[in-house]
């Protein structure tokens, strides 16, 4: 099992910044990638970014390219999402998940940290 624990979220005014972190404990070492998801208000959970956690590649989605930049830091078994440029669109909760294989489904969630810009 992976337990995975958010932090970060809170509220920030149109075009600041926060960063988020997602902390990883348990059987780590089976973990392959890890990525960010939000729910907006209203609509379905959606893909925001994932790294894969040996070799650092990323995949964005075109929503957040070139605002938001997601990293690791596996000494600290931490994930990372640092958003610059926030719009109002971006309120939502977000939330960090794992998979323990390259592709499919992932298979471990975090809690959920909320988001909110005011515009």
């Amino acid at each position: 099992q992976v337990q995975l624990v958010e932090s970060g979220g809170g509220l920030v005014q149109a075009g600041g910044s926060l960063r988020l972190s997602c902390a990883a404990s348990g059987r780590t070492f089976s973990i392959v990638y890890m990525g960010w998801f939000r729910q907006r208000p209203g609509k379905e959970r959606e893909f925001v970014t994932s790294i894969n956690w040996s070799g650092g590649n990323t995949y964005y989605a075109d929503s957040v390219k070139g605002r938001f930049t997601i990293s690791r830091d596996n000494a600290k078994n931490t994930m990372y999402l640092q958003m610059n440029s926030l719009k109002a669109e971006d309120t939502a909760v977000y939330y960090c998940a794992a998979r323990v294989s390259p592709m499919g489904r992932y298979d471990y969630w975090g809690q959920g940290t909320q988001v909110t810009v005011s515009s």
